[in-house]
């Protein structure tokens, strides 16, 4: 959908902002441009949208040189995202959000509806958010309406300069989360410019991290996590680079323990005889369709009757696919030495902090070997 070739930004005072830029962004696909400041970043996305004309090579939206593009129509199906917004002060946030469909001739209620359409999809009603002046909003709010704009005259490419970078942090998270939603809806291909790595890694699909005005490395965030290109990548992902892959990696069934079950219709007595010739002090209660109910302990099968009446509440699970950081945060909240894995209310299994570290490992592995997780073998922490 985007392809750079050979493209280099040199300024009249013999600054080359970018040199030499050569790659590719799929349909569909978001893309995180990741660096410090002042290495070139922000201008390659300004360069899609022909706010920056390139000094040499050719930038390609959809096949098309944009370069023989009337710059005009090419920003009016481009939507862009600033970190301030730029909302009018002296218009409603319905007709803010249709400012593009309206320019691009679409009729008024039409436009209208549009802008209606798209409040909703970023989580602001459009009765109670549409009539409003853009003072009269949040900081988050503003950045919602600011995406809720670009998106309506529903265009291909979406480009976002430091989108979320100046709300506090919890609005930061909620932002990120939104659009992950929206994304997931609506598919577009997106560049984000972004300073913070966890911010990249969060969001992209794939992720370009910038030296000066070059690209040092361009792979998904695993694998920039997990086998940096360079010292120089090494170390702006930072020393903690595992801690983040956590949160890219995702908890398959292979990662997984099948602890003692007991069934809920089960006597009390029978669960507690194969506890103890299994050796176990407790066991998941599933129903007869494998569904999770809960846990019981072996001391407290002791007081009879059926397991479904000394079951308790399961408080540390999370769904399969998950990231690793998630369940590792579930372990520490509930000071847990596992968590449940479910698909849906079905129990998977338990994921123990040996098979996350196993988990991480194979990923990483696999990344670096360019083959699946499940191809990866090693000795295991947990058969230690």
């Amino acid at each position: 959908m985007i392809r750079f070739e050979q493209v280099t930004k040199r300024y009249p005072d013999g600054t080359t902002a970018v040199d030499g830029l050569s790659f590719e962004v799929a349909e569909g696909e978001l893309v995180t441009l990741v660096g410090p400041s002042g290495c070139g970043k922000t201008t390659t996305m300004m360069m899609v949208n022909r706010l920056i004309e390139p000094t040499s090579g050719r930038v390609l939206v959809d096949g098309e040189d944009i370069a023989r593009v009337d710059p005009v129509r090419l920003r009016r199906r481009i939507g862009y995202v600033i970190q301030q917004v730029g909302l009018f002060p002296h218009r409603t946030i319905l007709d803010n959000t249709a400012t593009v469909p309206t320019l691009v001739g679409w009729k008024r209620a039409k436009a209208r509806a549009r802008a209606a359409e798209l409040l909703d999809l970023v989580g602001l009603d459009p009765k109670t958010f549409g009539p409003r002046y853009p003072d009269q909003l949040s900081g988050g709010q503003r950045q919602r309406v600011g995406v809720a704009r670009a998106l309506a005259a529903d265009p291909p490419v979406l480009l976002m300069d430091e989108p979320f970078g100046a709300v506090d942090p919890v609005t930061r998270d909620q932002l990120q989360d939104e659009f992950l939603r929206m994304q997931a809806a609506v598919r577009k291909t997106v560049l984000l410019v972004t300073h913070d790595i966890e911010e990249a890694v969060r969001l992209g699909d794939r992720i370009a991290v910038y030296g000066q005005g070059r690209i040092e490395q361009y792979d998904t965030p695993g694998a920039v996590l997990g086998t940096p290109a360079s010292p120089y990548v090494a170390e702006f992902v930072g020393a903690d680079r595992g801690l983040k892959r956590l949160s890219v990696t995702a908890i398959e069934p292979d990662d997984l323990e099948q602890p003692p079950v007991a069934r809920l219709d089960e006597s009390a007595g029978r669960a507690a005889a194969r506890l103890r010739a299994e050796g176990a002090r407790w066991a998941v209660v599933l129903d007869a369709a494998g569904d999770l109910h809960g846990w019981v302990g072996a001391d407290g099968l002791a007081a009879g009757g059926t397991v479904g009446e000394l079951v308790h509440r399961m408080r540390s699970w999370v769904p399969v696919g998950a990231p690793l950081k998630q369940a590792f945060g579930v372990m520490l909240q509930h000071d847990a030495g596992w968590v449940a894995v479910l698909d849906g209310a079905h129990f998977l299994g338990v994921l123990t902090p040996a098979k996350l570290h196993e988990a991480l490992r194979r990923s990483v592995d696999a990344d670096a070997r360019g083959v699946a997780r499940g191809q990866v073998e090693f000795d295991s922490v947990a058969d230690a």
